[in-house]
């Protein structure tokens, strides 16, 4: 299997968005029609006590096999640069609540320090952040860091935030506060939902998409989640972490 054969194709999904059928107005529907909305009602309610339910065992079971590793990142975390082991930044979920989303820290200590530094010395680095949120060539990120944000495994103490009731397994990209603005009057929609450690953003090519289409994937898994697409998400996952090459994570 080659890395590119793990991704779901922009095109692909460009088009079953376009395919997603309009609301109407449940005015000038007969009974029937609202009792068979009352019933999806129930259905959404059953599924999302299911994804909780998914979400807490799922979580339970890689936070336990997978200790020993989190012993050894911590410990080449450590070891990299002085700083603690983890990094938490604050981040937008359902219903607008904020809360600290964990990761392992893949920078050096005085990382905030040196953006604001480096961004008034370089407009073009400054334009590239503001538009992403990110860097392509990042200075401040440490050798091991570098592993940890290509394979994702960066991402991995997010679980304990899955635990927490904060974040799924699968959902849309957990926002920072600056981000919300860019997702216009959609963003009341994506946060009716908790955000997810791994989405359908992170399986079709994660940061070499244009931000609008990650808008347009993150509203589309809103309308059109369900097990099973959850179920391929996470399995597709697993293929970007094995064969983590040109994945879009930097």
């Amino acid at each position: 299997m080659t890395a590119n054969s793990q991704f779901i194709p922009i095109k692909a999904l460009l088009a079953l968005m376009r395919r997603e059928p309009r609301s109407a107005d449940l005015g000038n529907r007969s009974p029937v029609l609202v009792k068979k909305r009352h019933g999806s009602l129930t259905h959404s309610l059953e599924g999302d006590l299911t994804k909780r339910g998914f979400d807490v065992v799922f979580s339970l079971l890689v936070l336990i096999f997978l200790s020993p590793l989190y012993l050894i990142l911590a410990f080449l975390i450590a070891i990299s640069s002085p700083g603690p082991i983890f990094y938490v930044q604050q981040r937008v979920g359902k219903n607008y609540k904020r809360f600290g989303c964990l990761k392992f820290r893949t920078m050096v200590r005085n990382a905030d320090e040196m953006l604001e530094s480096m961004m008034a010395q370089s407009p073009q680095m400054r334009e590239e952040f503001e538009k992403d949120f990110k860097l392509r060539e990042d200075p401040r990120i440490t050798w091991i860091g570098k592993f940890l944000r290509l394979t994702s495994l960066d991402e991995f103490p997010q679980f304990w935030n899955v635990l927490m009731g904060d974040m799924s397994v699968v959902g849309p990209r957990p926002l920072v506060p600056e981000e919300l603005c860019k997702y216009g009057n959609r963003i009341d929609k994506v946060l009716t939902i908790r955000p997810g450690i791994t989405g359908l953003w992170q399986v079709s090519g994660r940061n070499d998409i244009p931000y609008p289409q990650r808008v347009q994937i993150d509203v589309y898994y809103v309308n059109c989640r369900n097990w099973l697409m959850d179920l391929w998400i996470v399995i597709k996952t697993i293929g970007v972490v094995i064969f983590p090459h040109d994945n879009g994570a930097y």
